[in-house]
C-alpha cells in the first residue's frame, strides 16, 4: 500500500498533515479533487482537507478566519503544535480560495463545484445544499398549515386534558396547534413525553376530521423508549385519546421514510412523493443531523405539522448538522394566532415555535441545580455544588477510587447473583442502579481501560467470578448494531441469565423482558463502562463519571451536562476540580450557517 505521506508534495499541505491535525482521508480527498479541477495552490487544497475534515467534528463548514482559535474535538493537541506562521496570512488565503475554480463564492449561483463560500465558511456543496433545504423548510413553515382553532375550541379541547398541568407543559401542548414545526424542548425529568401526549390530544380534539399520526425517532432504542414512554404517558389520559392515540407505534425515521438499500441519503418518500401523515413526531430530536432533517423536511406533505422533541443542551449527533441547537438558539419568530390560543388558557409564555420545559419533576434538586450551573457556564457555582458533600453530588480525586470501587464491585455481585439464579427482573434492576461513564473510548480515561479495571476489581471481590468465558450469568451486555430480527437495536443494554442448563440474554422492555440467545448476538460488548454518548436517551439510578485529563478535546459543557443528567438520585464525579472547570468552560462549537439563516 502507497504511504500518503511519502507520496505527498512537499509544501504547506504536507506540513500541516504531519502534524496529526488532518487525517489520511483528509489530505486524500483534497489531493483527488484538487487534480480533477487543476487546482495546484496548497492554500486553497488546505481550505479543502479542513471543509472535510470539519464533517468528521459535526461541522457542516470551516470558518476560515477561527481555523486557528477553533477548540477540535479530536486532534486538539496536533493543532496547538502547529508551528506558528504555518497557517496562510487570513487575507491571502481568502482570496485564493476565492479565486479557485473549485469554490462557488455567494448564496446563489449553481452548485455546479464541490466547494462553496458563502459569509466566511467553506461548505463541501451538498452540505451547503442540505442546510439551504432545511433553513428554507423550516422558514416556510412557520404558520399552521390548516385554519388553526378559535381560542373558544382550543379552550374546549383543554378541559380533563390540561388541567393542573404546569404552565410550562400546558403552553407547549398549544404550540402545534398554529406552527407548522414546533419544539418542546427541556431537559431529563421536565415531563417532555408527558407533554407530548396532551399535545396530540389536542391536535385531535381541534382537528376538523381524523388525524393520521407518525411516531419516530432517530435510532431503534430511541424509538423502543418513545413507546415505552408514551404507554406511561397516556395511561393518565382521557379515555377516549388515550384509546385513539394507544395504537401509535414509533419508527426510527429512516424506516418512516422508507429506507434504500445500500444508501444513506435517498428514501422511498421525499418530496414527490410525500408521507402520507397530517402530524409527524421525532423524539431525541437532538441526535437528528442536518442531513437526515432535510430529507424528512421535503418528505412532508404541505399541510403536515412536524414537531420535534429534545434537548438542545445534550451532545449533538455523531454526524454533521446541530439542528435542534440552531432551531431553539434561533431568535424568536412570532407564530400567528398563538397569542389568542395562550390568553385563552390564561397562559403568558413566549409566542413562539420553541416551547420550554423547565421544571424537573424527576431528579433531585441537587442534579438539577448543578445541571443548571453547568448550563450557565457559572464555574464558581459548579465547584461549589460538587464540592459540598451533599448526598447527591459527590466529588472525589482520581487518586482515591475506594468509593467507586465498592459501588460497582457491590452493584456486579448484586447482578451476578440474581443472574445465576435465573431472576432476570432483578439483574436487569441491578443494571440500571448505576452506570460508570467516560468520555473517551480509548486510552487511559476510556471505556476499554476503566472496564478491565472493573473486572479486575470483581475477580477480588468474588472468588468464583471468571470473565474469560464468552458468556457467563451476569455478562452485562451493549447491544451495538441494530438487529431488527431479534428485536433489538444499538444502544440496547441487558444481562446475560441462566435459564436452567441454557443461557439467555434478557433485555428491559418497559415492564416487560424480552431474552434471547446470546450465541445469536454478533455485536455486543461488555458494559462495566459505556461513553457518555452511548448513554444517551437513558436513565440510571447513580452515573459516576470519569472527569477525562483537563486537555481533553472531549472535555465540554455539553458532555458534562449529558453525563449528570442521566442520573435520577446520585451523581459521583472523578477526576480533578481543574478538569470539572475546563469543561464548564467549553462548549462544543460546531461551524454552521443555519443559524444566521432562521
Amino acid at each position: 500500500m502507497t504511504d500518503l505521506a511519502a507520496s505527498l508534495s512537499p509544501g504547506l499541505l504536507a506540513d500541516v498533515q504531519a502534524t496529526g491535525a488532518l487525517g489520511f482521508g483528509d489530505v486524500h480527498v483534497a489531493q483527488k479533487v484538487s487534480f480533477l479541477y487543476s487546482e495546484t495552490d496548497q492554500r486553497v487544497q488546505l481550505a479543502l482537507a479542513l471543509a472535510v475534515r470539519a464533517l468528521r467534528e459535526g461541522s457542516t463548514c470551516v470558518e476560515l478566519d477561527q481555523v486557528e482559535a477553533a477548540r477540535f474535538e479530536t486532534d486538539a493537541e496536533a493543532f496547538a503544535q502547529i508551528p506558528a506562521g504555518t497557517w496562510p496570512e487570513a487575507s491571502a488565503w481568502r482570496a485564493a480560495v476565492e479565486a479557485s475554480g473549485l469554490v462557488r463564492v455567494g448564496a446563489d449561483g449553481p452548485g455546479d463545484r464541490p466547494l462553496r463560500l458563502v459569509d466566511g465558511r467553506l461548505y463541501l456543496e451538498r452540505y451547503w445544499q442540505e442546510e439551504t433545504t432545511v433553513a428554507a423548510e423550516l422558514t416556510a413553515r412557520r404558520g399552521a398549515p390548516t385554519p388553526p382553532p378559535t381560542p373558544e375550541a382550543v379552550s374546549a379541547a383543554a378541559r380533563g386534558l390540561l388541567d393542573g398541568d404546569d404552565t410550562d407543559q400546558a403552553a407547549a401542548a398549544i404550540v402545534p396547534l398554529y406552527a407548522g414545526v414546533s419544539v418542546i424542548a427541556g431537559g431529563p425529568g421536565t415531563g417532555k413525553t408527558y407533554t407530548l401526549a396532551r399535545l396530540l390530544g389536542m391536535l385531535v380534539r381541534t382537528a376538523a376530521q381524523p388525524l393520521s399520526i407518525a411516531l419516530a425517532a432517530p435510532t431503534g432504542k430511541a424509538a423502543v423508549r418513545m413507546d415505552e414512554s408514551m404507554a406511561k404517558a397516556l395511561a393518565s389520559m382521557p379515555p377516549e385519546l388515550a384509546g385513539t392515540l394507544g395504537g401509535l407505534r414509533a419508527s426510527t425515521i429512516h424506516r418512516l421514510l422508507g429506507w434504500v438499500p445500500d444508501s444513506n441519503t435517498r428514501f422511498r418518500h421525499h418530496r414527490g412523493n410525500p408521507l402520507p401523515y397530517d402530524v409527524v413526531v421525532v423524539d431525541e430530536a437532538s441526535m437528528v443531523s442536518v442531513t437526515l432533517m432535510a430529507r424528512l423536511l421535503e418528505a412532508l406533505r404541505p399541510t403536515a405539522r412536524l414537531v420535534l422533541v429534545g434537548d438542545p443542551n445534550q451532545l449533538a449527533p455523531v454526524e454533521a448538522g446541530a439542528v435542534l441547537a440552531d432551531i431553539v438558539e434561533a431568535p424568536t419568530a412570532t407564530v400567528p394566532g398563538l397569542a389568542d390560543g395562550l390568553d385563552a388558557l390564561g397562559l403568558r409564555a413566549t409566542p413562539g415555535p420553541v416551547a420550554v420545559l423547565r421544571h424537573n419533576h424527576r431528579s433531585g434538586a441537587v442534579i438539577s441545580d448543578f445541571a443548571d450551573a453547568i448550563l450557565a457556564g457559572d464555574s464558581a457555582g459548579v465547584l461549589a455544588l460538587a464540592t459540598a458533600g451533599s448526598d447527591g453530588l459527590t466529588f472525589t480525586e482520581s487518586a482515591d477510587l475506594s468509593a467507586l470501587r465498592e459501588r460497582v464491585t457491590t452493584q456486579g455481585a448484586t447482578i451476578i447473583a440474581a443472574a445465576r439464579a435465573g431472576q432476570a427482573e432483578a439483574a436487569l434492576t441491578g443494571l440500571e442502579r448505576h452506570r460508570l461513564l467516560c468520555a473517551h473510548r480509548r486510552g487511559p480515561y476510556g471505556v476499554a481501560a476503566w472496564s478491565r479495571r472493573v473486572e479486575d476489581w470483581l475477580l477480588t471481590a468474588i472468588p468464583d467470578f471468571d470473565p474469560t468465558a464468552q458468556w457467563y450469568p451476569g455478562r452485562p451486555v451493549l447491544v451495538t448494531q441494530n438487529t431488527a430480527d431479534l428485536g433489538l437495536f444499538n444502544g440496547d443494554t441487558g444481562v446475560v441469565v441462566a435459564r436452567g442448563s441454557s443461557l439467555r440474554a434478557v433485555f428491559g422492555r418497559g415492564g416487560r423482558t424480552q431474552d434471547v440467545s446470546p450465541y445469536l448476538l454478533d455485536s455486543v460488548q461488555t458494559i462495566h463502562a459505556m461513553t457518555v454518548h452511548k448513554a444517551q436517551g437513558s436513565q440510571f439510578g447513580e452515573v459516576s463519571l470519569i472527569l477525562p485529563d483537563v486537555d481533553s478535546p472531549l472535555l465540554t459543557r455539553e458532555l458534562l451536562y449529558t453525563a449528570i443528567t442521566r442520573a435520577e438520585r446520585r451523581v459521583h464525579l472523578i477526576g480533578s476540580l481543574a478538569s470539572l472547570q475546563q469543561a464548564v468552560q467549553n462548549r462544543a462549537r460546531r461551524a454552521s450557517g443555519l443559524l444566521a439563516r432562521l
